[in-house]
């Protein structure tokens, strides 16, 4: 964001223990009407210096929505249309390793459950229990 954490909450920058006991420019230079002048104008630009990074904050994340969106394949299915559903590696049956399917069906669409899932049923008209994310979906084309 271009600033400290300690300085977006307090308003100035932190001087470290080494700072405190050797003295530097930093630290000799400071009397107590300018480090109060200081302090206050610190204030002021405060708020200013907090908005500036809200904006950059915001910036930031509009590009990375705009990385992953333009990453995303995102696919829809209406009701009706044919489909392949991901075999996990808990659902495969033992003792076929690396042979085994890993797409299982055609099941068919029966219902959107919301948004990008999808209550799926078999061919013989049997609802399986549980919706699916369109992430673990694809077209079945006979």
């Amino acid at each position: 964001m271009g600033e400290t954490p300690f300085s977006l909450v307090y308003g100035s920058e932190d001087l470290i223990a080494v700072e405190n006991r050797e003295p530097s420019t930093r630290f000799t230079l400071a009397t107590e009407e300018s480090n109060d002048e200081e302090f206050r104008t610190n204030l002021d630009l405060l708020k200013q210096r907090r908005e500036a990074a809200l904006i950059r904050m915001v910036a930031q994340k509009q590009i990375i929505e705009r990385y992953y969106n333009r990453k995303a394949h995102l696919r829809y299915f209406k009701i009706g249309d044919f489909i392949l559903k991901k075999v996990f590696q808990s659902m495969k049956t033992t003792g076929e390793g690396k042979l085994n399917p890993n797409w299982d069906g055609p099941y068919k669409v029966r219902g959107i459950a919301g948004k990008g899932s999808y209550e799926l049923e078999t061919m013989d008209g049997k609802v399986l229990p549980s919706s699916w994310n369109v992430v673990h979906l694809k077209k079945y084309y006979f």
